[in-house]
């Protein structure tokens, strides 16, 4: 992969962009460790910073995704607050009519061959929901890390120069925020189950074996001609999704094109239905840090006893779906009405939730510290992997199959820590830096030998950091 980078916005100093996958992370942690892991984060965040949003990475995501965003957000906050905010307000600028925060808001600059599957192919002018004219964007969503960042950055803003803009810009953000929360408690879960229902693998996760199951049984019609551009910036194929795979993302996109994108439709007809316990425990954090925020901006008693309803009702929905025997949080395939049974990250999901009951939270740590996931030998370091090493689909070079993702150990960092737990939490923070100086900020990287790979400068990978450093 090459290791050149789009500036951008040219930064303020003299920068060596890391190497990409391929280099010896000992020769990447030597380098970090010499110049300062911070400064070369911040930099990271000024070479993508695109003059109010910020790419995800230069080559391979030359866009802003949701949730990347999010926690780019929450670096930007140790840089500057004001430019933190301005870059939810820019992804909220492209909310849809019913609340739902898309997955990708395209740059326009970017051209149609940046990126595939682009606009055209996503055509979300089919629906009357879509910000037709504001904004081009997919059509479907991410994890709601949106109102955790923002609460972050309000606790930064406090006591600076910058309190009262943040301040000022909160209440604006707020209805939009509290707007895309009910999308997620209403329209993904209209049978009031607690969890959230994921539409499809790039909600977040891709290629999981979360979704083995439920993409096995689809019958694949025609898909339009294609061609990929993500195996064109990663070292190996190896690292990326299958072909096969690819096939099934994109006639899901046919359908829900062919659904208009219509939430009561995609229920009642679409073959992609997933109960999502990660997104789910993601959202309760979410709700949570909406709560505080709905204290700053002064938000009726009436809306916070909607969020907290919420809250109640996702903890409930969770609970339901861990399983008694492993204490393991499951997803549930709609499909077939049973649960995923894969050990993945996603089955300690109550950690994320502080104020989950006591015992759920210590079956999870359990998990937490086990041989199947952090406390396995054979670790580089000791943080979760996307799959747990014992199982058979594990892959530790391929992407959500068995690689160690930072932004995900920096939610459970922050739901450890949140929780009280605050020995692990340090743990995994100082484990989480360590890791960084070797590996750099990339994608993601191989849980056994410490190997950088896919896409390298990666933004929420320089955020996490910034913010681990600060705390």
């Amino acid at each position: 992969m090459s290791t050149e980078s789009d500036t951008g916005n040219h930064p303020t100093a003299p920068f060596t962009a890391p190497p990409g996958p391929g280099t010896s992370s000992a020769a990447y942690g030597t380098a970090l460790t010499e110049v300062g892991l911070g400064a070369h984060a911040a930099e990271v965040l000024r070479t993508n910073d695109m003059g109010g949003w910020t790419k995800a990475a230069p080559l391979l995501y030359p866009h802003q995704w949701s949730w990347d965003s999010a926690f780019v957000s929450i670096g930007w906050a140790q840089v500057d607050v004001r430019r933190a905010m301005t870059e939810q307000e820019r992804l909220f600028e492209a909310q849809w009519r019913n609340g739902m925060v898309p997955q990708i808001v395209f740059n326009s600059l970017a051209g149609p061959e940046s990126y595939f599957p682009d606009p055209a192919r996503w055509a979300v002018e089919v629906s009357p929901e879509a910000p037709v004219g504001v904004a081009e964007t997919s059509g479907i969503c991410q994890p709601p890390v949106h109102a955790i960042a923002v609460a972050r950055i309000w606790e930064i803003a406090l006591g600076t120069e910058a309190e009262e803009d943040v301040r000022t810009q909160l209440r604006a953000l707020f209805p939009k925020l509290l707007a895309w929360h009910r999308y997620l408690a209403e329209n993904r879960d209209p049978s009031a189950s607690g969890l959230v229902t994921t539409y499809h693998p790039w909600e977040g996760i891709d290629n999981s074996p979360r979704w083995d199951g439920v993409l096995g049984r689809l019958e694949v019609g025609e898909v339009p001609a294609y061609t990929r551009r993500d195996v064109q910036h990663v070292a190996d194929a190896g690292q990326r999704p299958t072909d096969a795979h690819y096939d099934r993302f994109l006639w899901l996109l046919e359908l829900l094109k062919r659904y208009r994108y219509d939430d009561a439709v995609i229920h009642e007809r679409y073959p992609f239905l997933v109960k999502d316990v990660f997104f789910t425990s993601v959202l309760i954090m979410a709700n949570r840090a909406l709560l505080e925020i709905a204290d700053v901006v002064g938000a009726t008693q009436a809306q916070r006893a909607t969020i907290q309803g919420w809250i109640d009702r996702a903890r409930a929905g969770v609970a339901a779906a861990t399983d008694a025997a492993s204490g393991m949080a499951y997803d549930v395939d709609l499909g077939t009405e049973a649960p995923i049974q894969v050990a993945t990250f996603a089955g300690m999901s109550p950690l994320l939730d502080a104020g989950a009951p006591t015992v759920q939270r210590a079956r999870a740590r359990a998990l937490f510290d086990s041989e199947d996931f952090a406390g396995h030998p054979d670790l580089r370091w000791a943080m979760l992997p996307s799959t747990s090493p014992r199982e058979v689909c594990f892959d530790p070079r391929n992407y959500w199959r068995g690689p160690v993702w930072p932004i995900v150990n920096w939610l459970y960092w922050k739901g450890l820590r949140d929780g009280g737990d605050t020995a692990r939490a340090a743990a995994l923070r100082e484990a989480s830096l360590d890791s960084l100086r070797h590996v750099g900020f990339a994608e993601y990287f191989d849980p056994m030998t410490g190997e950088a790979l896919g896409s390298a400068m990666q933004s929420w990978t320089a955020a996490v950091a910034l913010d681990w450093l600060a705390s």
